[in-house]
């Protein structure tokens, strides 16, 4: 594994867009063995994993690096650039001894702090320094606000440089296509690493939901249906299972989620439970439908259930029997649709607004009316993609780890 460091003017717990993304990148790296440093001028070690180096002529706000931005928003160079930029030089060398990867956020894309830019772009051009990668966020070259503080020639024209032997790397198309113009190189030689989300964070999941997502990955699932109902015949699981047999064909990353426990009055559940394992087994679905019971001892929060409404992609109910159907009521507060058996208490509560099959339904027409429905949503489109293509996890996989292994 590599020793990676991060430089930015300033780190967590400095609340920013960048900052954010840094705190996101370092905990990635960190999980995936990595050793991390962060170089910045303002920040503190948040994670007792990440090493912190303070080095606070780094920071956009310290009062020398203000004082030369004055002067150099107005097209001069002041009488102490020299003196700072070698002043940032020597703090910098000395932070990145055994460094393999440099990361550096926005220094070579804004003028925030242009003594640090010259600073690391002198020490980038020694011998046996680290990989260097320029992270552009933003463009001060490309913003009209930023004109009147731009000048031709050093050190401004660091900004729209193309640096030798340094990683370009950019967070969409469109900065892709604007940095390219701007550096007057071929889109090709810039890479795209989108920002992303984090879904335990978005939503707010409890602990064990974690362990359950991540020990069961699935974020992988695409869609999940969620039921959450317990382990007794009328139910009806067999059919879900073989539905979800079906919809593999068009959907192969659907997944199945049964949050219940056994039922707890008839002994005959226990026999019905066993012939669900055999035949999850045989339609080979062992990776792709998951009873809870196998992996929570006893009772499960409400808390736990109303995360898996949030995680889940629709709610699954093929009941041939229901008094009433709280999991429809559920499932309308969740936003996600509803497949359900068109038995009269969930034809009562879902109304109009579900989606119906009968509990006696060949699996394939099952199957078809959830593939149908979902492909047809865009809402479900993006979030499918959002799931599949934005997670931290994921932006670390496809794009940060090839950078950051050497």
């Amino acid at each position: 594994m590599s020793n990676v460091a991060i430089l930015h003017y300033s780190a967590p717990p400095i609340v920013g867009g960048v900052e954010s993304v840094i705190d996101h990148h370092t905990r990635m790296m960190v999980l995936a063995g990595h050793s991390v440093r962060i170089i910045a001028g303002r920040g503190q070690a948040t994670d007792r994993r990440i090493a912190f180096a303070k080095i606070p002529l780094i920071d956009s706000r310290h009062s020398r690096v203000l004082a030369a931005k004055q002067a150099l928003d107005a097209g001069k160079l002041p009488a102490s650039w020299p003196r700072l930029v070698a002043d940032i030089r020597n703090r910098l060398e000395t932070a990145l001894a055994d460094v393999d990867v440099l990361l550096a956020h926005n220094v070579a894309s804004l003028h925030k702090n242009l003594a640090l830019t010259a600073a690391l772009y002198q020490l980038s051009q020694q011998p046996g320094f680290p990989r260097l990668v320029l992270w552009h966020h933003d463009l001060a070259w490309g913003s009209e606000r930023y004109g009147h503080e731009l000048h031709p020639g050093q050190p401004w024209d660091l900004l729209r440089t193309a640096w030798p032997a340094a990683t370009q790397v950019t967070i969409s198309a469109t900065r892709q296509a604007e940095l390219a113009k701007l550096l007057n190189i071929p889109t090709g030689q810039i890479l795209v690493v989108p920002n992303g989300v984090s879904p335990r964070l978005f939503f707010k999941l409890g602990r064990l939901s974690i362990e359950l997502v991540n020990s069961l990955s699935l974020l992988a699932a695409s869609p999940l249906l969620l039921m959450p109902v317990r382990l007794t015949s009328r139910k009806n699981i067999e059919l879900a299972l073989r539905s979800l047999a079906e919809l593999r064909q068009h959907m192969p990353d659907a997944r199945v989620l049964i949050t219940g426990p056994l039922g707890p009055h008839n002994p005959a559940n226990h026999g019905y439970f066993e012939k669900l394992k055999q035949l999850r087994a045989e339609l080979g679905l062992q990776q792709h439908a998951h009873f809870l019971a196998e992996h929570v001892d006893g009772f499960i929060a409400d808390e736990v259930i109303s995360d898996f409404y949030h995680l889940a992609d629709g709610l699954f109910l093929p009941s041939k029997d229901e008094g009433f159907g709280i999991p429809v009521l559920e499932a309308g507060l969740a936003g996600i649709p509803i497949f359900c058996s068109n038995i009269p208490a969930l034809q009562e509560l879902g109304g109009k607004e579900a989606h119906y099959f009968s509990p006696e339904a060949e699996p394939k027409k099952v199957a078809a009316l959830i593939s149908d429905t979902l492909q047809s949503s865009p809402t479900w489109r993006l979030r499918a993609r959002v799931r599949s293509n934005y997670t931290w996890q994921q932006i670390y996989q496809q794009h940060l780890a090839p950078l950051v292994t050497v």
